[in-house]
């Protein structure tokens, strides 16, 4: 596995990391503790470090699996990434709980639910910029970093185009934006990366594998059960990207190279790009994911041809 320093933050961090969304049952599964720590244990063999969650993705449920997993392993060979603002209320219901109160009880359920005493990034959740710009928020998390509760601070930032929230990041103490970035969406190339970048900015890149459209394993009529959130996704532009993906699959990756570690390491090449986090559902594909970081690196020239500036 191959590691790079998370912006700012100087955390050695593996260039996949996983994202757990789906141990809070939105994807279509559901998860006992010796599933999810199969996932994790599975991860932690590969050298993978990074574990990405956040307070909504099932009640917190998301971050107990993982706090019973880290419970009986090793804490601090784990980065942990958890979000905030949102509470769950059932399957795609949420509301939004914006206020520096609400967040410090957020970050105290967390620490509950994930049993440990600090977070090591702490991410303001795809929030609105009226939200955002609340100075009494950013006080309030500075004075938990302050106490050690809170390790640093990101941004997951919900429009893939927020300049607003990313080049504000270096003022309110954040040292990482995580984006939608995949190779059907690459809006973050135009302004949000060159921004990381100035700032010094580590980058999550989440939805690498476009909500699984990239891993190569759906025609463009596949169909979604009801507990699946790709099934609120419009139906024509779920055909359209499953469309598009044929053809990627046709004219740019390499034959006999599996299209999700392709994928991956596609989005990894991005200079701004520190690390990956796609869901991982079984230990399977955490092994299928962590062999896109052997090919990031220029031992593989075969495995890319040219596509930024098209």
């Amino acid at each position: 596995m191959k590691y790079r320093r998370l912006g700012r933050t100087g955390m050695k961090v593996s260039v996949v990391g996983v994202g757990t969304w789906q141990f809070g049952g939105e994807w279509g599964l559901t998860y006992t503790q010796e599933e999810a720590d199969a996932v994790l244990t599975r991860a932690k063999e590969a050298g993978i470090n990074l574990i990405d969650t956040a307070e909504c993705y099932g009640d917190h449920l998301s971050e107990r699996l993982i706090g019973g997993f880290l419970q009986k392993d090793r804490r601090e060979d784990w980065i942990v990434a958890t979000k905030f603002g949102h509470h769950f209320n059932q399957l795609f219901d949420r509301d939004q709980r914006w206020s520096a109160a609400d967040v410090k009880a957020q970050l105290e359920e967390s620490l509950r639910s994930l049993r440990t005493d600090y977070i090591d990034l702490y991410q303001f959740h795809s929030g609105s910029d009226e939200v955002f710009d609340n100075d009494d928020l950013w006080t309030m998390l500075d004075k938990e970093v302050q106490a050690g509760k809170i390790r640093h601070l990101g941004i997951s930032i919900g429009s893939n185009d927020n300049l607003h929230q990313t080049a504000a990041s270096t003022k309110l103490g954040s040292s990482a934006i995580q984006v939608v970035y995949n190779r059907l969406d690459r809006a973050p190339e135009k302004r949000v990366f060159p921004s990381c970048i100035e700032q010094d900015l580590g980058v999550l890149a989440r939805v690498p594998l476009a909500s699984g459209y990239l891993s190569g394993k759906y025609k463009p009529d596949a169909v979604f059960g009801e507990t699946d959130v790709r099934h609120r996704h419009d139906a024509e532009q779920r055909r359209a990207k499953l469309e598009e993906v044929e053809a990627i699959r046709r004219n740019e990756v390499p034959e006999g190279m599996d299209m999700a570690v392709w994928a991956l390491a596609w989005c990894l090449k991005h200079d701004a790009v520190t690390t990956v986090i796609p869901g991982c559902k079984t230990p399977e594909q955490v092994d299928a994911n962590a062999a896109a970081a052997r090919y990031v690196s220029d031992q593989h020239p075969q495995a890319w041809k040219e596509t930024r500036d098209s």
